[in-house]
């Protein structure tokens, strides 16, 4: 070892790496899965959040929970909860909101007096019949840049890193 090296063989003195100060973690989100899921994500519901607000005075909250009902026959707000991530005060704001215009009404369950069965009205039903086709349409408007095998493709992608993301919890 020459007098300018220190033990581990770094050269001691002035303009060394030593002197300098960490080299600080990046991360850049433009290549970051997370980030950019989230972004794309977040772009497109509030791009069809505009057409369902403008029309039909629905935030996404409701839009999520007639959507579910338009799916399920019976739900409850904890399913509803489950099913769209959103917290238990938005959910229950929501129902209370689709309730009052007359689109849903709530039934106790005879399975579970703690809990109500949400169900469309015939409002509600009428409502839907007219929303589902527009958002299908402005579904088929944004995918229309891929071709179906890329659009298959997308969605196995999406199955398969929502049940690794299970596994890995």
């Amino acid at each position: 070892m020459n007098r300018e090296e220190g033990r581990a063989g770094f050269a001691i003195g002035g303009d060394d790496e030593r002197d300098a100060p960490p080299a600080k973690p990046e991360l850049d989100l433009n290549q970051f899965l997370p980030y950019r899921l989230n972004s794309l994500a977040d772009r497109i519901s509030q791009a069809l959040a505009q057409l369902y607000e403008e029309r039909y005075q629905l935030n996404i909250a409701q839009w999520r929970v007639l959507a579910w009902l338009s799916h399920c026959d019976e739900l409850t707000a904890k399913k509803v909860c489950t099913y769209t991530n959103m917290d238990k005060a938005r959910v229950s704001r929501a129902i209370q909101a689709l309730e009052d215009r007359g689109l849903i009404h709530r039934t106790p369950s005879p399975r579970d007096q703690r809990l109500h069965d949400l169900h469309l009205t015939s409002a509600g039903q009428a409502l839907l019949a007219e929303l589902v086709p527009e958002a299908q349409a402005w579904e088929a408007g944004l995918v229309a840049t891929l071709t179906a095998g890329e659009y298959r493709d997308l969605l196995n992608v999406m199955r398969k890193l929502e049940r690794q993301l299970e596994r890995i919890g």
